[in-house]
């Protein structure tokens, strides 16, 4: 079974994958995004969704994935706690590629914006029940998202 580290996020590390999302301070300027929030479907609405989920512990088996092909996908974390992020580029058969897979740690005031397209792992908080606002475009089809199995499970360690 394959064993991936957790490594920090950064802006660079992060960017094939979309936008880390930092909490503004005081005085800084707000963070827009436009561009960068992608609805590719003109019958796509926003959908604004607040999540709840549980701790996992590290470390961790991940077995599968997800993307929403149309849609950009955003998590903005509301109490703090640090959450994982699993990614993978696409394979030659469109897939996961599992030999490109990273794992980031995302600290509890960074939130994540997947571009369209991308593969992630579902939402996994890490250091204690975690809540989440969650942005995404859907037309309520069973093309808003997709999870598939990853051809063998990955370990998460820290």
């Amino acid at each position: 079974m394959p064993v991936l580290k957790l490594e920090p996020v950064t802006a660079e590390a992060f960017a094939p994958f979309g936008q880390i999302l930092p909490a503004r301070q005081t005085g800084e300027p707000r963070l827009e995004l436009i561009e960068e929030l992608q609805n590719l479907r003109d019958t796509g609405k926003a959908r604004l969704s607040l999540a709840a989920v549980a701790p996992k512990a590290l470390p961790l088996t991940a077995v599968e994935m997800e993307r929403h092909v149309f849609s950009s996908q955003a998590f903005i974390p509301y109490d703090g706690q640090g959450f994982l992020v699993l990614v993978a580029p696409h394979g030659a058969d469109g897939l996961p590629d599992v030999s490109g897979l990273r794992a980031f740690r995302f600290p509890g005031d960074v939130g994540v914006n997947y571009r369209a397209d991308t593969w992630h792992h579902p939402l996994t908080a890490l250091d204690g029940p975690s809540r989440f606002v969650v942005l995404t475009f859907v037309d309520g089809t069973e093309t808003d998202e997709q999870f598939v199995p990853l051809p063998e499970p990955v370990t998460i360690e820290a």
